[in-house]
């Protein structure tokens, strides 16, 4: 299955995605959120299209496109998790995974604009596979358990400023990752059914030109690793996001130039869906 939200922020409607039609999925939810995706997810749409309880919606074709998950109450992010973009970054491979967290306001739709932080001249994009968690995990005793904790997969830009990240960071890397609108997500959140997630391919482009290109094959760390490893520090809650890593072919390697405001940044995952984002520059609130 395929969900994602649609319409004004703050304001999304709920939908199950089939093809080029989208039903409403307020009879049965008030949102794709943790309490939503910790149920039978399939059992209650089955339910509710068999009935007819799901009703088309009318132009949600024309309708903005939110993030497919309501604000989560975390989003963990794995660093380096692609030999190539570790050694491009200027590090070896990590041994075990590198954790860092983003605020809950990054998580925006995959198609809204991006500001530039106030004083950035280093602003990267990263294409990432994104898990979406379906119940309550904490001490897992292996990765063959990971399964029964994940409600599915999103495409995901872990929006990084490598200044605040690396040179003023103290050590830390959330300084470079925290800018608010800093993490499109979506389209769709898909369910695991659906996916083959040790094998997407990924892909990114600036301004139309291809940057990054790889494989979720080529993650040093698998999903189920990462669940486990994650689940033995941090109790990961029903609706909490983990991005798992971008590959090689950011502006971080040197071989292309950061992001500058009109510039605009395309994301792909085979299977979960498209996104495109704006980046302008920051201005002052009035």
């Amino acid at each position: 299955m395929k969900f994602a939200r649609l319409g004004a922020p703050g304001a999304e409607i709920p939908v199950l995605v089939d093809g080029d039609r989208y039903f409403d999925l307020r009879s049965v939810t008030s949102d794709v959120d943790g309490a939503f995706l910790a149920g039978d997810v399939h059992a209650l749409v089955e339910a509710g299209l068999a009935d007819g309880g799901l009703p088309e919606l009318e132009d949600a074709a024309s309708m903005r496109i939110g993030a497919p998950i309501a604000r989560p109450s975390a989003v963990i992010c794995i660093g380096q998790n692609y030999a190539a973009h570790a050694r491009e970054s200027g590090a070896e491979p990590p041994t075990v995974p590198i954790m860092f967290l983003k605020t809950p306001n990054t998580v925006v739709g995959p198609d809204d604009t991006v500001t530039i932080p106030r004083g950035s001249e280093k602003t990267d994009w990263e294409v990432e596979l994104g898990i979406v968690i379906g119940a309550r995990a904490a001490y897992l005793d292996s990765p063959e358990e990971a399964d029964a904790h994940i409600a599915g997969y999103v495409t995901a830009n872990d929006v990084s400023e490598r200044a605040f990240q690396m040179e003023v960071s103290g050590g830390q890397w959330s300084k470079g990752k925290i800018a608010a609108g800093f993490n499109p997500t979506g389209p769709w959140l898909v369910t695991p059914d659906e996916v083959e997630v040790g094998s997407l391919r990924l892909r990114s482009w600036v301004n139309g030109e291809p940057r990054q290109d790889s494989n979720t094959n080529d993650m040093i760390f698998d999903v189920r690793t990462i669940v486990h490893h994650l689940s033995q520090y941090v109790t990961l809650e029903p609706g909490d996001l983990i991005l798992t890593g971008t590959p090689q072919g950011v502006a971080f390697g040197g071989r292309f130039p950061y992001l500058r405001a009109g510039d605009v940044v395309d994301i792909e995952i085979e299977g979960l869906g498209h996104q495109r984002q704006e980046f302008v520059a920051w201005e002052a609130q009035k």
